[in-house]
């Protein structure tokens, strides 16, 4: 499989596989989410960082079409760095980004402090899950492992997600990128409503860690709530084969098709 973007200083190509479920001319919101991250760690920083926090507004569907890529540092420190990443369509903001790193030092911890366990079954035991009605390019290039729960069939759920492309030419998958790549999948993780009635898109994405994730596989534990004037929230905590890391919030757009 080829990469879903190129990039070339501030210009990038995106591939047709970028596509998404809910309109072929747009992409998947996983595809700009791995973009923001990656742009923001090619960012820079006084000391050792990682990052803590991304918070990512899809302002406008995002078409598969060339994109600018922008980034811009709003907060230079010795223990934090606050950077802001924008992808333009055109002339057009369609995606807007803030991304906090913090320091990285090695700390005495007491020893009751650590991961807590993950309870489901790992991704090896898991049953393989690619569900054919939310299918789409951009979907076909990763694995999905349902630990609780099916894909897009309401009620909670957990399952392991894979990345098995690359994302951007050159450029390994660094493990932010895995980890925000998962967590838009939080809505169909969780889903409340039936795909095929109803869509229910987010309109942002907020992932926080305690730790960088380790390994390929990337677990959403998920649950989604539902209002009665069309919006919602998917909520996610993330975890890996060591244990829970972090969290991903989305805020859902409701209606019914």
């Amino acid at each position: 499989m080829g990469a879903i973007y190129r990039v070339d200083g501030k210009h990038v190509v995106t591939s047709p596989d970028a596509a998404g479920p809910w309109d072929p001319r747009m992409q998947h919101g996983s595809a700009p989410a791995a973009l923001v991250v990656w742009g923001a760690e090619a960012i820079p920083t006084r000391e050792p960082m990682q990052i803590a926090r991304v918070t990512i507004d899809l302002m406008r569907p995002v078409p598969v079409a060339p994109l600018t890529l922008e980034t811009e540092v709003l907060r230079e420190g010795r223990k934090i760095q606050l950077c802001a990443v924008r992808l333009r369509a055109g002339d057009v903001v369609v995606v807007g980004a803030t991304i906090l790193k913090v320091k990285t030092r090695a700390l005495p911890l007491p020893s009751e402090v650590g991961d807590q366990p993950v309870e489901f079954p790992g991704p090896d035991e898991a049953r393989e899950e690619q569900p054919d009605f939310s299918g789409s390019p951009f979907v076909s290039g990763i694995s999905m492992r349902a630990a609780r729960g099916r894909f897009g069939v309401p009620g909670s759920g957990a399952i392991w997600y894979r990345v098995d492309r690359p994302l951007v030419e050159g450029s390994p998958v660094s493990q932010a990128m895995r980890a925000v790549v998962a967590a838009d999948f939080c809505n169909g993780t969780s889903a409340v409503l039936d795909f095929r009635e109803w869509t229910f898109i987010n309109a942002d994405l907020t992932v926080s860690f305690a730790r960088p994730p380790t390994g390929e596989w990337i677990l959403l534990d998920a649950e989604s709530w539902i209002g009665p004037d069309g919006t919602g929230l998917a909520m996610a905590r993330l975890a890996d084969i060591r244990g829970y890391f972090g969290r991903a919030v989305q805020s859902l757009v409701i209606e019914r098709r």
